[in-house]
């Protein structure tokens, strides 16, 4: 490799983008600015697309997250030059805490695909997925969606209704419930609708908990909206222990969403869409955006923007993974190099929007799905449901093979919660994993293709595999021409990382438009850029 890399030579050698990385947000910006008529060098130290936003065979998983454990911390070095400042950009760690737990899973780790951020959906009328239509990005893609929602209330999973058909058909749910749900329903599609009863200004700068009570909601209902279409993180019931509460404006956006969602797509059930494959499709699918409109990719030889090669590359814009730091000691142009991976911290990358600094996530691969005759579907444990000083909600995506990520008659099943420390986030996962799966994996059971098919319809889920780690949480930073993308966040959609994605592309090109209407690519063949 070494010898091969020593030939590498890219020309030309000048651009106005260099991307290091391509995590979501990076691959958004690469395409985003490629559609703009701006040069394009994307590279990637990584031997594979997505970053922290990868979905990975299981074996390249375990090793992506123990390899992250043994990065060294080391002090930075820069030099000056009479036309530029040379400095090293240096890797750091993002995770930490990482626990792996496995009964005999006999299947090739080739037949799994696992998301590094997981649990991620799409809502089917979220700006992400207008942005993948406009972009020519869904080209790409493929999408199944998630049959049900379900919400962890007094130790049983309630089915949430995601239309007023399913309001109707819902045993869960009493007369008096059904009745205020649909008021509720109707009050908010007059809100945002041309006639009806608007919500005053002062109703919707106050905390939604106090609007659903203004509602006179049961508290099945508030739990609900708030909880799971709203996807409040902390206990929105006791203000007092609350980092984060919910204004009416939020919670009534984000029902606006849930319900323009259903029914969007004719194929879809539900409010939420899963691409197939793993949520590493989706950088990729904006990669190949970037390539068909000539950003110039390169891949195993990257050792920041100096080559293995020796040649150094230049750019008026340089956007970084949020596994690099670099000292920012940059005036004219950039000649930012890698050679030992030399230690900077001097850029501070803050913590994100969410108040919890940290996002703790599982990972398991189970037997049987925890809903019978049920693939894909969501649940969340609100605050306080899983034990009492359960401070933020837990939130569980079950997948299954026929969003091509595991071997039929498995399930992966995705977990995730903000916390402040490791030991709070773990706890609260292995809560949610204990009240799922209470039966635990049988002695000697194995989980070959045979044993798999021939487990009856009715056996108990259990987990055969499980990883668990705690993962930092950043936000993008932009410091002259150097910017840091941010880290995967806490939500379950891609609300809050695509609006910051945009305002850090309007920061660079701030004359430029976010993919214009017009920006699709119309051929659609695989005429990729590569310098090989």
């Amino acid at each position: 490799m070494a010898d091969e890399s020593s030939s590498i030579v890219i020309d030309p050698s000048s651009y106005d983008l260099i991307v290091v990385g391509t995590g979501l947000p990076e691959s958004v910006l690469a395409a985003a600015a490629a559609s703009a008529g701006k040069s394009v060098l994307h590279l990637d130290p990584n031997s594979f697309y997505a970053s922290h936003f990868a979905s990975l065979p299981l074996s390249a998983f375990s090793s992506f997250l123990l390899s992250q454990l043994n990065i060294p911390s080391e002090h930075s070095q820069s030099s000056h030059s009479d036309s530029a400042t040379v400095a090293d950009l240096i890797p750091r760690s993002l995770y930490s805490h990482v626990d792996f737990s496995y009964h005999s899973l006999q299947q090739p780790s080739g037949r799994f695909s696992l998301d590094l951020s997981g649990p991620r959906l799409l809502l089917s009328a979220d700006p992400i997925v207008d942005l993948l239509l406009r972009s020519g990005a869904s080209n790409y893609l493929e999408f199944r969606s998630v049959s049900m929602s379900f919400m962890y209330l007094d130790g049983r999973l309630l089915p949430v209704p995601h239309s007023r058909e399913a309001v109707f058909k819902d045993r869960s749910l009493g007369l008096t419930e059904k009745t205020h749900l649909m008021r509720f329903f109707k009050l908010a599609r007059e809100h945002f609708g041309s006639e009806g009863e608007r919500i005053s200004e002062e109703d919707m700068e106050s905390p939604f908990i106090e609007f659903l009570e203004k509602q006179r909601l049961p508290p099945k209902i508030k739990a609900i909206i708030l909880y799971v279409i709203a996807m409040a993180d902390y206990d929105q019931e006791c203000p007092e222990l609350s980092k984060k509460l919910v204004k009416t404006k939020d919670g009534m956006e984000s029902l606006a969403l849930h319900s323009s969602s259903v029914g969007r797509f004719s194929n879809g059930l539900g409010a939420y869409i899963y691409p197939i494959y793993g949520q590493g499709e989706l950088p990729q699918a904006f990669c190949r955006c970037a390539a068909v409109r000539g950003a110039l990719y390169d891949y195993g030889h990257y050792k920041g923007v100096r080559l293995a090669s020796g040649q150094d590359l230049f750019g008026h814009q340089l956007i970084v993974d949020p596994s690099f730091t670099a000292s920012p000691l940059f005036s004219g142009s950039l000649d930012l190099h890698h050679e030992s991976f030399e230690s900077s911290n001097m850029i501070e990358v803050r913590h994100g929007s969410s108040p919890g600094s940290k996002v703790a996530r599982g990972v398991c691969i189970i037997r049987s799905s925890i809903q019978p005759d049920l693939s894909n579907l969501m649940v969340v444990f609100p605050p306080r449901s899983l034990y009492t000083e359960q401070l933020t909600s837990v939130r569980a995506l079950q997948l299954g093979s026929n969003v091509a990520i595991c071997p039929p008659g498995l399930f992966i099943l995705y977990l995730s919660t903000l916390c402040d420390d490791a030991a709070q986030g773990k706890k609260s996962l292995h809560a949610a994993i204990n009240a799922l799966f209470p039966h635990p994996a049988p002695k000697n059971f194995e989980s070959s293709s045979q044993a798999v098919n021939e487990v009856e319809a009715d056996a108990n889920p259990i987990v055969l595999w499980s990883a668990m780690y705690v993962q930092e949480l950043t936000e993008h930073c932009m410091l002259d021409t150097l910017s840091s993308c941010s880290m995967p966040d806490g939500n379950l959609d891609y609300r809050d990382l695509l609006e910051s994605t945009k305002k850090l592309f309007h920061k660079m090109y701030p004359q430029e438009e976010f993919f214009p209407e017009n920006s699709a690519y119309k051929d659609t063949e695989d005429d990729v850029g590569s310098s090989d």
